[in-house]
């Protein structure tokens, strides 16, 4: 009998576009409440901004942080007079200040002006206007002056537009669970205008010199933070990111991005060896750290934007990728690239192997198949498909012309069939695929995802592992684990680690399934009640993931043996041109979450 927990809290939809050539890809999620390093900042959530910041860029007080001070027992004006004048000199020297001016007490209050008023209170969304309006701001010329309030309408609403967008990054920083002092002065160091990857290297070098501020707050013992001591958090974080050489991991390129050179892909895209085929030598040197068990393995699309795949394999212990095209595999193409620490050796394909071609997949559409289309292999599956009035308009085309078609006729419909990955059901009628076709293509069994609508079929494979791709990869193993294994399922999607393993012959004991869709949990779900006798453990939030929640699931099952997954990829995809932003779209920086959660599961059993 399978068995089953959620942890989800709620059942948020997600959705997502396509890769490479018309491509697409998956999501992650996370376990219980409980006290975290993670939710230690904006606990509220007032206005367009909780942080003022200086004319040349530096970070204000926020709330949060001041509260955390008058817990302690400091008056509020004092807290925000200290915090003022200390700048940024670590928090030993805060301290000084803060008991020095609780000495001085009320001389102090009058001699530097408190009851002008110019000092924020407690923020909530009646309050921005006096904030913005009150905090000191120091111009490039070292002038003290004053924001006037309501004085420029566009310039108050340019300065929170601002303030927004720093508050943005600083809180996909803390979501990826850096505090958020440091995230703050990350962007002190390296400009507000620095992408995210820019701002984790200079996070991660600062900890791995003993950055006297962040060292110093990252050993600060905090209740106010949920109880969590934040100095064996951090202490653990620094020696896991430290890397062969002795330098801090992602620091091993600049900071101004000039490291980030596209990463060479291969062509053909055969990754390290193929079925049946002699492999090839491969000089792959992993890193002592990198070693497993555990191990892991992460996919992500192959044609990512420049810079994305170096900075993807620095943050894993800057392993090789392995690109592979699921062509190879199957009737249609997916561009993958894969960064794993498994063993290349004793690799062995699934069986029966699949058909690769469209003929030998689908044999019906042989009949109406016309010669001057001379397709082999689909394009990548993706997540939509194309309209009626399209294959309409193809028929009523290809109806009126000769028979063949005239060239620009051919070249006309094939493109459109390339594109939609349409196939041919009858004379001059082509149909897009159907989702069980796509689920055959895929590696996955009959009727997975039925049961929902057709749109949710479509998004869930077209982001989904194609099966047999990864199996291959995985299938090194099955002899290593006979008993079975523990796997750390992240962007679970609908399940296709899991099939693999399943397909292998490799026992699940338990799995923790982190995915935000709850269409594709409930097919995770659905798939594991009829062919699984583990555990499945379901997440829907990443952020609950926490170390502390890590090292109870690991207390309770045994450890890891396996962390897969891939992260959404909507902002790398190549059919998602509007929005490409790489590694800082809201989705695909979910990846430093992966980096996150990996780091501390290995930290946590070398324990």
């Amino acid at each position: 009998m399978a068995h089953w927990v959620s942890d989800s809290d709620g059942s948020d939809s997600f959705e997502w576009d396509s890769d490479g050539n018309g491509e697409e890809a998956a999501s992650f999620n996370a376990a219980g409440a409980g006290p975290s390093v993670l939710s230690a900042a904006n606990t509220d959530d007032p206005g367009p901004s909780t942080r003022v910041a200086n004319g040349n860029g530096k970070a204000g007080p926020s709330a949060s942080l001041v509260q955390k001070y008058m817990d302690m027992g400091f008056a509020e004006e004092i807290v925000l007079k200290a915090m003022k004048d200390n700048g940024d000199d670590g928090v030993d020297s805060l301290v000084e200040l803060l008991l020095t001016y609780q000495e001085l007490g009320n001389d102090l209050k009058v001699d530097n002006g408190f009851a002008s008023g110019c000092v924020p209170q407690t923020v909530d969304d009646s309050d921005d206007d006096d904030i913005l309006g009150n905090w000191d701001d120091e111009d490039a010329g070292g002038r003290s002056t004053r924001v006037a309030n309501s004085v420029d309408d566009s310039g108050d609403e340019d300065f929170l537009h601002e303030m927004s967008h720093k508050d943005d990054k600083i809180d996909s920083l803390v979501k990826m669970g850096f505090p958020e002092d440091e995230a703050a002065l990350a962007i002190t160091r390296c400009g507000l205008d620095a992408s995210i990857s820019v701002l984790v290297d200079s996070i991660y070098a600062s900890q791995n010199a003993g950055d006297g501020y962040c060292g110093n707050l990252s050993d600060y013992e905090d209740n106010s933070y949920g109880g969590i001591n934040k100095g064996r958090f951090m202490d653990g974080n620094k020696k896991k990111r430290k890397r062969y050489g002795g330098q801090a991991q992602g620091s091993r390129g600049p900071l101004d991005g000039s490291a980030d050179e596209p990463m060479p892909l291969p062509n053909p895209m055969v990754g390290f060896s193929l079925p049946d085929q002699c492999p090839r030598p491969v000089n792959r040197d992993l890193p002592s750290q990198a070693m497993g068990p555990p191990y892991f393995y992460y996919e992500n699309v192959a044609l990512a934007p420049k810079g994305v795949w170096t900075i993807i394999s620095r943050f894993l212990y800057d392993i090789q990728p392995e690109f592979v095209d699921s062509k190879y595999f199957c009737a249609a193409a997916r561009k993958r690239g894969y960064i794993h620490n498994l063993p290349l050796e004793n690799r062995s394909p699934l069986l029966p192997k699949p058909p690769r071609t469209i003929s030998a997949a689908f044999p019906r559409t042989k009949r109406w198949w016309p010669s001057w289309d001379t397709r082999q292999q689909f394009n990548c599956l993706q997540t939509c498909v194309s309209s009626a009035k399209l294959l309409e308009k193809i028929r009523v085309t290809l109806t009126d012309s000769s028979d063949p078609p005239p060239p620009r006729v051919q070249k006309w419909v094939l493109e459109e069939c390339r594109k939609w990955n349409l196939a041919w059901v009858g004379l001059n009628k082509v149909a897009p695929l159907e989702p069980d076709e796509m689920e055959f293509l895929l590696g996955f069994p009959k009727d997975h995802t039925r049961g929902i609508s057709r749109t949710e079929r479509y998004r869930s494979l077209g982001n989904s592992f194609q099966v047999d791709t990864v199996a291959y990869h995985l299938s090194v193993l099955k002899d290593m684990y006979p008993q079975g294994m523990n796997v750390l399922s992240l962007f679970s999607g609908i399940g296709g680690a899991e099939v693999a393993l399943h397909r292998l012959g490799i026992h699940m004991k338990t799995v923790i399934s982190v995915e935000k869709s709850e269409v594709n949990r409930t097919i995770l779900r659905s798939w594991w009640d009829q062919t699984q006798t583990g555990t499945l453990i379901e997440i829907n939030d990443v952020q609950t993931l926490t170390s502390e929640r890590i090292e109870t699931y690991i207390r309770r099952i045994g450890g890891f043996d396996l962390v897969i997954g891939g992260s959404p990829c909507n902002n790398l995809a190549g059919s998602n041109r509007h929005h490409r932003n790489g590694l800082e779209g809201e989705h695909s920086s979910l990846f430093f979450q992966y980096v996150r959660i990996l780091e501390s599961v290995k930290s946590i059993q070398r324990l």
